[in-house]
């Protein structure tokens, strides 16, 4: 997932590693979220986390679930880290949009914020690809910064970046149009644990394969 300014999505993880984890894991509307998505699984489910960095919360809150978990990261570094802080899941250098997926292979989808460096044709490609490996009636669960930006060159916790995401609605609608119905919608504020971090909106989405 290449920010298009130049700096691959794959080096700011790797520099930030567990600084991300520290400024975002405490954020109480992701752990809700992911409570919602177990109460809607059967025990020993199988989830596709995509953007898994170190695998706290998503991963490790699943696997404690037990679910059986795969991570997709671009990050040698935040799998490395995920793959030794949750052993109970199994994680993998790749980029989802290439990274071959068998097709209704999977209970659930968990995509939490790692759409953000994609352009806009790319997070419509890669939502309607995860519906196709979804089990008919299987859940995405989905966090995104509801923003109508495109392109904008940012900085993100002391790293260059170039961002683009969706204004609420149309983001809700992107989703509904790659095959989802949203069964809840949560939107929130909040500030990441770090020196340069300001409030940020953060929109929660569970959905259902249609």
């Amino acid at each position: 997932m290449d920010d298009v300014s130049g700096a691959p999505a794959a080096t700011v993880f790797d520099t930030l590693g567990a600084e991300y984890e520290r400024a975002f894991a405490a954020s109480p509307a992701h752990r809700d979220s992911l409570r919602e998505l177990t109460g809607h699984l059967a025990p020993r489910s199988r989830v596709l986390d995509v953007g898994s960095g170190t695998g706290r919360p998503t991963a490790g809150f699943l696997v404690e679930s037990g679910h059986e978990v795969l991570g997709v990261d671009v990050s040698p570094v935040m799998v490395e880290l995920a793959t030794r802080q949750v052993p109970g899941a199994s994680f993998v250098r790749a980029d989802v949009r290439t990274l071959p997926l068998e097709e209704e292979s999977f209970d659930a989808v968990c995509v939490y914020f790692s759409l953000l460096q994609m352009t806009r044709g790319e997070q419509a490609a890669l939502l309607a690809r995860l519906a196709r490996v979804l089990r008919p009636g299987g859940l995405l669960a989905v966090a995104t910064v509801p923003l109508d930006v495109e392109g904008v060159d940012a900085v993100f916790m002391g790293c260059p970046v170039r961002v683009t995401s969706f204004a609420g609605p149309a983001f809700t609608a992107l989703v509904t149009d790659a095959g989802f119905a949203v069964l809840s919608r949560r939107s929130v504020s909040f500030t990441p644990e770090h020196p340069e971090a300001t409030p940020e909106p953060h929109l929660f989405l569970l959905c259902r394969r249609v």
